[in-house]
């Protein structure tokens, strides 16, 4: 959902240069979008001729020629030199600064206690947001490359990088998502297109300034939007709606529309949120599966106990973390447990439980306990065993009672039985 917002966030952006219009700003880009429905702006029909061939190019270059020489560079250098020989007066990048070191930079001189103390907080924030971001472009990167993210290395990079740029008269830069993208598109594999990108954008600054000024925003348009198109996980997109998952969809279009109509940290907080949820949701419906004891088993081990004494022994097989969105689920299964009976618990399926997880069994053992019955438990897995016996509920149990296997407690609750006939 956050990849799909930020495609639409990136092709909304680009309408205007695309359309070669110029339309009023928006708080949002949705709020962008609806303003294109109220009309009031003629298309430069060259602008749109230009940008829709850099799209048609990217779309039908073979793939396998991306490695050779990139879709998105043919486009941009035939409809370049297609609209100067032409002569077509289109909006273009123009002017571009060829100074490394702005006039205007950070000086050490300009630093005082007192502007410290007022830059710290927008400081914190910012490096908060800039972080978000460029994991989120690590992240879209992952996706598209199946190459696992390095974290740790990306924030500390970004984190000198921009203690140095404002040095050069430069603001604080994260990772983009739609050069990356790009990058990755044209046939990127390894981190030296990062510093490929940064050599060719600094000589095409010194040397090509005076041609790169007359490229097109059409045509860079037309490359961003097949870009933000190419961004969308649409296999994913595919499954989740082909499978009805309606959770996942209601997640996916939630977060994608948020990420739209709001800023990026807020549409981050609401797609964790609701997959929070979703998996708070799921998880809490523990399965709970009762099994009578099978006689015939019994007999094979040798055993032989009467129905009276074997319709006390109950066995209950769970499936799903014990936490306390489940307990109330778990005290209503175990509610018509008759007092004075044998209750067998396999927890094999139990990965965790919490401190409401242990008051539920504290009082379901209790329960049995002053009924005359037992409680025996079995197949703990290590995480849950070490919370029972740091609670005390596992020397409540019993060392005796508790099992490595449902069959071995099955056996132990009827030799028990037998002995106390």
């Amino acid at each position: 959902g956050l990849t799909s917002g930020i495609a639409l966030i990136i092709a909304i952006g680009q309408i205007d240069n695309f359309l070669g219009i110029k339309t009023a700003g928006a708080e949002s880009s949705a709020l962008k979008l609806l303003g294109y429905f109220h009309g009031g702006y003629a298309p430069d029909w060259r602008s749109l001729l230009l940008g829709l061939t850099v799209i048609l190019i990217m779309i039908f270059w073979p793939k396998n020629w991306n490695r050779y020489f990139p879709a998105s560079l043919l486009a941009i250098i035939l409809t370049t030199a297609f609209a100067a020989l032409a002569k077509w007066s289109v909006p273009a990048i123009g002017a571009i600064p060829q100074s490394i070191i702005l006039s205007d930079h950070l000086r050490l001189t300009d630093l005082s206690l007192a502007t410290l103390q007022e830059l710290i907080n927008p400081a914190l924030t910012i490096a908060a947001l800039g972080a978000i971001e460029s994991l989120l472009c690590g992240t879209v990167a992952s996706n598209m490359t199946g190459i696992r993210l390095n974290a740790d290395q990306e924030l500390i990079a970004q984190g000198v990088g921009n203690m140095l740029i404002p040095f050069f008269g430069g603001v604080p830069a994260t990772a983009a998502i739609a050069r990356t993208s790009v990058g990755i598109k044209s046939g990127g594999k390894t981190r030296v297109v990062s510093l490929v990108h940064a050599l060719v954008l600094l000589a095409s600054m010194a040397v090509l300034a005076p041609i790169m000024a007359q490229i097109p925003l059409s045509a860079l348009a037309g490359v961003l939007i097949v870009t933000a198109w190419r961004m969308n996980e649409w296999e994913n997109i595919r499954y989740i709606f082909s499978r009805r998952f309606k959770t996942a969809i209601f997640t996916f279009l939630v977060t994608l529309a948020a990420t739209v109509s709001l800023d990026l940290t807020q549409a981050i907080l609401i797609g964790v949120f609701l997959s929070g949820l979703v998996y708070l949701n799921q998880s809490a419906a523990i399965h709970i599966q009762f099994k009578p004891v099978d006689p015939d088993k019994i007999l094979e081990r040798g055993i032989h106990l009467a129905q009276s004494e074997l319709g006390k022994v109950t066995v209950a097989y769970l499936s799903g973390p014990l936490f306390f969105a489940a307990t109330g689920h778990f005290t209503e299964a175990f509610s018509k447990i008759p007092t004075d009976a044998t209750l067998i618990l396999s927890m094999r399926g139990v990965p965790l439980v919490d401190t409401s997880g242990l008051q539920a069994l504290q009082e379901l053992q209790q329960k049995l306990n002053n009924g005359g019955g037992k409680l025996m438990i079995t197949s703990l897995q290590p995480a849950v065993e070490k919370m029972l016996l740091r609670s005390g509920l596992a020397d409540a149990v019993g060392g005796q009672n508790i099992f490595w296997s449902a069959e071995l407690a099955i056996q132990a609750a009827a030799q028990n039985s037998i002995q106390a006939i």
